[in-house]
């Protein structure tokens, strides 16, 4: 059995979930659908445990040979209650498939951004132990607008409504870049991407990094509870992969 993963650029890659999964006994199967187009994206769900989606430059709504087809992915394994976690562009990809509606930020966000767990979110088992208030890395321009039907919003920030979702029990969207550690916000920062989008927000990658190194203690803790929570919770036990 093993974990879809769905990665759409070099520089939005697993990071900390990748050694938080792989440690607790769950196989990996990458499929770089920036290289692969559609025909990275599996034909069924046999042997599938579950789906995480990656960030990357692309856009819902993009001309793209891959983002349809792997909404539709995401819509089947959902309908068979596969566990599934989206991160930046993956958090707006599974809102889109399941119904939420995704656009242009009225205002992006790039940097550490706090973000506030809502009441549902401060109970959620995934969450459990990450501070109400904490500051995470943002890198995104387009936002969920409307959380998918029948889903719990988990967290939110000033300027971004939906941080966070869950649908059902095993489906969960974030918009922030929980995997991150140092050296993948560093890449993130050198990205055409992230260059512009700091020059149009008045910022500088300086400001960036100082804030990195105020708060490392909490965003290191935030990120490495977030991956032991869903290493350990999300996917059933018995399934594992046997080393």
């Amino acid at each position: 059995m093993a974990i879809i993963v769905f990665q759409h650029s070099p520089v939005d890659t697993i990071g900390l979930l990748g050694p938080a999964l792989r440690d607790r006994g769950h196989r990996l199967d990458f499929r770089r659908l920036d290289q692969l187009g559609a025909a990275g994206v599996p034909v069924d769900f046999d042997g599938v445990d579950a789906v995480i989606v990656l960030g990357g430059p692309q856009n819902v709504g993009d001309a793209s040979p891959f983002l349809d087809a792997e909404m539709d992915y995401l819509r089947g394994a959902h309908a068979r209650q596969l566990a599934i976690v989206g991160i930046c562009l993956g958090h707006q990809l599974v809102a889109a498939a399941l119904g939420g509606e995704v656009g242009p930020a009225a205002k992006a966000e790039i940097g550490f951004v706090k973000v506030a767990s809502t009441p549902p979110g401060q109970t959620d088992t995934i969450l459990a132990g990450i501070p109400w208030n904490a500051p995470v890395f943002q890198s995104h321009a387009h936002e969920v607008k409307k959380a998918p039907p029948d889903s719990t919003v988990l967290q939110s920030s000033p300027d971004c409504k939906v941080q966070s979702f869950r649908v059902g029990l095993r489906t969960y969207g974030f918009q922030y870049h929980f995997e991150c550690d140092a050296a993948a916000v560093e890449n993130h920062l050198a990205t055409p991407f992230a260059t512009n989008l700091i020059s149009t927000l008045g910022l500088s990658a300086a400001d960036i990094r100082a804030r990195a190194t105020e708060h490392s203690d909490v965003i290191r803790r935030v990120s490495d509870r977030l991956c032991a929570n869903i290493g350990s919770f999300m996917f059933p036990g018995f399934r594992k992969a046997r080393v």
